[in-house]
């Protein structure tokens, strides 16, 4: 079956070719165009700028910390500086993929390597959490053996902590709202402004009232709440790379959309899946009995999954349910 012509919706383009299936299956590929008006996530290069001034801040605000911490015998600045730290390492490896995911797709890499993204959170979590580890176990042994602390260092260290963390949650705002990325990095440092005004408080309690296990206490606090952030990251980073429907996408809505299809008699071998953090991709097979309705109609599908789903990359094949060519994917059970 010789190919269609090339069919341009208004924000997508297709090309339909044989499907790997008999009966006439077609496929449609499509993707967003780069200038289609639609709200975009911040440019790589703006992107790059933003993660860069948000990890030097964070490098030498943990720098400090963790001497003063050393200095004032403060566990509660140490844990506050691993917490920093694990935010540090979380940019850094963000920050690098953005840059890898600007590389083009190659015939090894065909999806380029935007997925890169998707590993990024999951060792942004994986590095929290190690993190939390260490600090509870300090932690519990300066509830059993409470030290001495310079808590006014602790009130003038966590107050300028509140400051540069406060910066950092500024630059990371913008475009946060759909990358996993940005979103946990901007989680982390509201956060960290929330902890490094904690630390002030109990640097002012000790400095009142000398209960030298409220250090030690303030550390444990600091620590549950590494753990209450980083959890639900580090859900949404394993189901992406367990290639999970996107949270937000009801995958049943997307079926009946496809079944609703002027001439589509069935829909199967349906998968939606994450790329990267911000693009969602689907492929599908569609039963036409008809045959193929156009590239034309698949356009518009594919317009129609991005207007209400915000999946980004759709391939549609299309079958006419040849009862001589059975496609192999029928069953929901076989991938």
């Amino acid at each position: 079956m010789a190919d269609s012509p090339h069919a341009h919706g208004p924000s997508h383009h297709g090309h339909a070719h044989p499907g790997a299936t008999g009966g006439g299956a077609r496929a449609l590929h499509s993707h967003d165009h780069a200038g289609d008006g639609r709200q975009h996530e911040p440019s790589p290069r703006n992107l790059g700028t933003v993660f860069a001034l948000a990890t030097l801040l964070n490098i030498a605000f943990v720098a400090a910390e963790t001497a003063f911490g050393f200095l004032s015998h403060s566990m509660a600045l140490l844990a506050d500086a691993g917490h920093n730290f694990g935010d540090v390492l979380g940019l850094i490896a963000a920050w690098a993929a953005t840059l890898l995911a600007q590389h083009r797709p190659t015939p090894h890499y065909t999806y380029g390597l935007r997925g890169s993204s998707i590993l990024a959170a999951l060792l942004n979590a994986i590095i929290l959490l190690i993190a939390v580890g260490g600090i509870t176990v300090e932690a519990i042994q300066r509830l059993i053996a409470p030290e001495p602390v310079a808590s006014m260092t602790m009130i003038v260290v966590a107050s300028i902590g509140v400051v540069i963390n406060g910066a950092s949650v500024i630059l990371l705002h913008g475009g946060h709202h759909r990358d996993l990325n940005l979103r946990s990095a901007f989680v982390h440092m509201v956060g960290d402004v929330v902890v490094s005004v904690g630390v002030v408080v109990s640097g002012v309690i000790i400095l009142a009232t000398h209960w030298l296990w409220l250090d030690p206490a303030m550390s444990l606090a600091i620590a549950a709440v590494i753990v209450f952030g980083t959890w639900r990251l580090l859900r949404h980073s394993l189901d992406m790379a367990l290639h999970a429907v996107p949270p937000g996408i009801d995958a049943a809505a997307v079926r009946r959309q496809l079944s609703d299809v002027a001439g589509v008699a069935a829909v199967h071998d349906l998968h939606i899946w994450p790329m990267s953090t911000t693009t969602t991709a689907l492929t599908c097979h569609l039963v036409m009995p008809g045959g193929h309705p156009g590239d034309a109609v698949l356009a518009q599908i594919a317009d129609e999954l991005h207007e209400r789903f915000g999946i980004d990359h759709a391939t549609i094949q299309v079958e006419t349910g040849d009862p001589d060519h059975p496609c192999v994917l029928v069953s929901d059970h076989v991938v």
